[in-house]
């Protein structure tokens, strides 16, 4: 038997130059049981669609629950939001500036200190003495190597 007329009708559909009755000759040819050696590969292609069609569909019922479960309101639950829990953003938010703040103003009185944690107490009376203060001159000593010692206040 003579197949040149399904191998050509084969070529139009790989070009994509078929007619949808041409498609139907396709499947119908090859959903019948002889078909040639030859052509065999291409059955399964054209048979999928039937095989798929014995298979499981969906339910008549299937776009009714679909639409009820879309159409079905849920309830909105309110609650009420207290005026702290609205500006908490905000109280955070001043947290962290200021402890960046704090932060900065620690870390540039330790760059800029001159001795280490010792209280400098000449600087403090060499001040006061260009201020003319008495209440420092009074009650501070310093001794040879030019360290404030604190004296005891002298009370009147």
């Amino acid at each position: 038997m003579d197949y040149k007329y399904i191998e050509q009708l084969l070529e139009r559909y790989w070009e994509c130059e078929t007619s949808l009755q041409e498609e139907e000759i396709l499947r119908s040819f090859f959903s019948q049981e002889n078909v040639p050696g030859s052509l065999l590969q291409y059955k399964a292609l054209f048979t999928y669609e039937q095989a798929q069609k014995s298979e499981e569909v969906l339910g008549d019922d299937f776009d009714r629950r679909i639409i009820d479960l879309i159409d079905e309101q849920q309830p909105v639950k309110a609650r009420t939001v207290s005026m702290a829990q609205r500006l908490m953003p905000f109280f955070r938010a001043a947290a962290i500036v200021a402890i960046i703040l704090t932060l900065g103003n620690a870390l540039q009185v330790a760059f800029l200190q001159e001795e280490p944690t010792d209280i400098n107490m000449a600087g403090v009376q060499q001040r006061d003495a260009d201020a003319n203060s008495v209440a420092f001159g009074d009650t501070v000593k310093i001794d040879t190597m030019q360290k404030a010692v604190q004296a005891t206040p002298i009370v009147k």
